[in-house]
């Protein structure tokens, strides 16, 4: 099931400048995994050394934070749209 990944100006380059991309997967983990494949500079920006989340990384289905619902595990449908969006922190 194709869902659309639209990525910040930040990990463009690492996907041949491309705003938004498809990939297919059940889950964002899967979806993951595939991009880091055809895109390999990607593989460290969304997955940390653990396999989970980076703390700084927000992603976002269908407009909903996935750390609340089942973060990499969660479940895609097709035509889903999946947002990466750097965190913003300062002082």
């Amino acid at each position: 099931m194709p869902v659309e990944i639209r990525l910040p100006t930040l990990l463009r380059q690492h996907a041949d400048g491309a705003a938004s991309v498809r990939a297919e997967g059940a889950t964002i983990g899967e979806v993951f995994a595939e991009l880091a494949g055809r895109f390999p500079g990607l593989a460290g920006q969304l997955v940390d050394d653990t396999g989970s989340l980076p703390r700084f990384v927000n992603v976002y289905l269908n407009d909903e934070d996935v750390r609340y619902l089942d973060r990499l595990d969660t479940k895609l449908g097709d035509g889903d749209v999946v947002s990466i969006l750097p965190a913003v922190a300062g002082g």
